[in-house]
């Protein structure tokens, strides 16, 4: 078997707004593994400021991963413990040398064509009437569950958009799901909670930063909408370590990402140490249509009835073409396999 990588840098159609900042583009590495006629592509993918893989070391890593294919898996993933970008690509890459159809990893009725998943529209950080165009534009396609990126503009302006919407919708024809991604500090989010309550919100995400393990257990205790951890998860990486987490915080939503924490097999570990309190959904990390793709196969064997948040295959406007697409708030696979791949 050989192995060697590319890079590639994915253009956003529209800047894209979170609480870290403005996104005009990212980059994702490639994995191509090649044993005879079969070949295995697997996505690298990183979000600069949240993965926990190093940007500058990420091609060495990467180098020496494909100097070192021939070993034995199990030493390569360990090495890759604070590479969990790199595993998953991995991970993914191994998967698909060894399937039967091009890039499709999990054979289900998902990538026959016969059944979908459903997904959450996702509302991008701007100013207010932008926020409100892609509102109108989702809710016009059929989505009846959308999340909000919160915590970069005024609060009262935030609020006041959410509230306009929620007085249109009740939450039986939609449900609102907030992602804060660490925007508030502890003092403020109490407030913050209490006041976006009177909204009906399913839930809100990582309301303050990564690593406050105290705060956010008393935040999960008293906060009257439930809390979804998110960047919580990011190298944690032992099942001791995991469960502790879970044991210590008490969630009542995680979000699994698998390029960010490590996989499939990492985020299976999440799911299978879960109390039954505790539910999660998978989302998609900026991936190209290469990792959402896996993704999305994946995440249809979980038959997880949640509404999973997979819709962001549209973002680039450099993407590959592959066949997913979305239709009535549900992801769809062409069972017409139109990938076009160039490695």
């Amino acid at each position: 078997m050989i192995a060697y990588y590319k890079k590639h840098k994915f253009s956003f159609k529209v800047p894209s707004g979170t609480s870290r900042g403005v996104l005009y583009e990212k980059y994702s590495w490639f994995l191509i593994l090649k044993n005879n006629s079969n070949i295995g592509v697997g996505e690298c993918s990183i979000i600069n400021g949240l993965s926990i893989d190093d940007p500058l070391k990420i091609e060495s890593k990467l180098k020496w991963v494909c100097s070192n294919i021939n070993l034995n898996p199990s030493y390569l993933f360990k090495e890759l413990i604070y590479f969990p970008a790199i595993a998953f690509g991995l991970e993914m890459a191994l998967k698909a040398l060894n399937s039967v159809k091009e890039n499709v990893l999990f054979s289900s009725d998902f990538t026959k064509g016969k059944n979908s998943i459903p997904i959450n529209g996702l509302i991008w950080m701007g100013d207010i009437d932008f926020m409100k165009s892609q509102v109108e534009l989702k809710l016009s396609k059929g989505f009846r569950c959308l999340k909000f990126k919160i915590g970069a503009l005024d609060f009262d302006k935030e609020y006041s958009l959410l509230k306009n919407i929620r007085d249109k919708y009740s939450p039986l024809d939609l449900e609102i799901r907030l992602d804060a991604n660490g925007a508030y500090s502890y003092k403020d989010s109490l407030d913050i909670i209490s006041k976006l309550s009177e909204l009906n919100i399913h839930s809100i995400e990582q309301p303050i930063k990564a690593g406050n393990v105290k705060q956010m257990s008393e935040l999960c205790i008293t906060s009257p909408i439930p809390i979804a951890l998110d960047e919580e998860l990011i190298g944690i990486n032992s099942i001791q370590d995991k469960i502790k987490l879970i044991e210590e915080i008490k969630p009542q939503y995680i979000i699994l990402k698998p390029s960010l924490i490590g996989g499939f097999k990492s985020s299976l570990e999440w799911i299978n140490i879960l109390p039954k309190t505790t539910k999660y959904w998978v989302t998609s990390a900026l991936e190209s249509n290469i990792g959402l793709s896996a993704i999305s196969q994946w995440t249809y064997t979980l038959n997880n009835s949640l509404p999973q948040g997979l819709g962001t295959g549209s973002l680039f406007s450099n993407n590959f073409n592959s066949p997913l697409f979305i239709k009535n708030a549900k992801l769809h696979y062409n069972k017409i396999n139109n990938w076009d791949l160039n490695f």
